[in-house]
């Protein structure tokens, strides 16, 4: 079958091949990875769970920075120069990938998440802050086993047009999984957490370097095209 297409511009489409899906260059730097965790407790699970997480990147190669929520204010009470704001998108924009490690609170994520997600824009201008970059999604639980978070977390991965990496990581009871320092304890959780961040890793190496080709869209370029 091959049947023409009326709607289609063909001055607009693309047919993709393996050969565009070649890196432009060798890459000079290592994985860049951002991780945002979603509480201020002093003792915070979800903080440990996300350093834990960036030891294993670090051990593994990657350059790792975190975000500090801390006196980040609610969205839009301040403009998007405040000195909190302007950081946490300048990560973004430095970053390849995304940890997003998160307590669950009432069922799904918290305040502190959702409001350093909602800081960081879908585009300004010309660049998208978050469109193309790899996430890992990972929450705890002070009780049973739970996905709610991680769910949302993925919802919200979408939206912002992020490549969310199949697996991920849910940790009950967090009270019981780190020791007085802050350090994950062995355990198959502990196992799962390396399964992810090895994940992220390798999707980060095929991903980078590759996403604008990914995300250019035909509807785009045809909008772009009319102006």
């Amino acid at each position: 079958m091959n049947e023409t297409l009326p709607n289609l511009s063909e001055a607009q489409f693309d047919i993709p091949t393996l050969a565009k899906l070649e890196p432009p260059a060798v890459f000079d730097h290592s994985p860049r990875i951002l991780i945002l965790y979603g509480s201020l407790r002093e003792r915070s699970f979800s903080r440990f769970l996300a350093e834990e997480a960036g030891r294993i990147l670090t051990h593994m190669g990657a350059e790792v920075r975190f975000f500090d929520p801390r006196e980040l204010p609610v969205t839009d009470s301040v403009p998007n120069t405040h000195p909190k704001v302007a950081e946490l998108r300048a990560l973004s924009l430095w970053s390849e990938g995304h940890v997003w490690s998160c307590p669950e609170r009432h069922g799904t994520i918290t305040s502190v998440m959702k409001n350093q997600i909602d800081w960081i824009p879908l585009e300004v201008g010309a660049t998208r802050p978050t469109q193309g970059r790899t996430l890992a999604v990972m929450q705890v639980s002070g009780g049973s086993q739970s996905f709610n978070t991680v769910n949302t977390l993925r919802v919200l991965g979408r939206w912002m047009r992020m490549v969310t990496i199949p697996n991920q990581s849910s940790v009950p009871k967090a009270y019981e999984q780190f020791d007085e320092a802050g350090r994950m304890k062995p355990s198959p959780f502990y196992d799962r957490l390396v399964d992810v961040m090895e994940e992220l890793f390798k999707f980060t190496l095929l991903v980078r370097e590759r996403s604008d080709y990914l995300v250019d869209r035909y509807s785009e370029r045809r909008a772009a095209a009319k102006l």
